[in-house]
């Protein structure tokens, strides 16, 4: 069977999730692509699924937030070349949400946390990097 990202370009969405304080929300991948990387919550846009539809329902499986509205934010395509693969990936960004994150998934992620947008943790997947220079405008 063939797989996006991997045999094909897949199709991704991730959701930029802001704290009123401006914080935003981060998980540590442990697969590629980027394993090891801090990246926003995310992952593959299913079959007839809208890609706003797939951001909310990625971040709240990831973290178990409930998520509300949210507002495109950019488009990114990246050609991983150390993982083989290649993905475009629709971004939104919320500041709607309730509850407490938590590390829903310990099979895909092995942190996640609330950083300062001018202090990141290293390395930032490159999906999060296009995310945060859309941000800084």
């Amino acid at each position: 069977m063939a797989r996006p990202g991997i045999d094909f370009p897949g199709v991704g969405a991730g959701l930029v999730i802001l704290r009123g304080d401006g914080k935003v929300l981060l998980c540590r991948r442990m697969n590629p692509p980027e394993a090891g990387f801090w990246n926003i919550v995310g992952g593959k846009v299913d079959l007839m699924e809208p890609s706003s539809e797939a951001a909310r329902r990625e971040a709240e499986e990831e973290t178990g937030l409930k998520i509300g509205k949210v507002d495109f934010l950019c488009l990114a395509e990246e050609i991983i070349e150390a993982d083989r693969q290649h993905w475009v990936s629709l971004i939104y960004i919320t500041r709607d949400f309730t509850g407490e994150p938590s590390l829903t998934e310990p099979d895909k992620l092995s942190e996640i946390g609330w950083f300062d947008l001018k202090a990141l943790p290293q390395p930032l997947s490159a999906f999060s990097a296009k995310a945060f220079a859309h941000l800084a405008g």
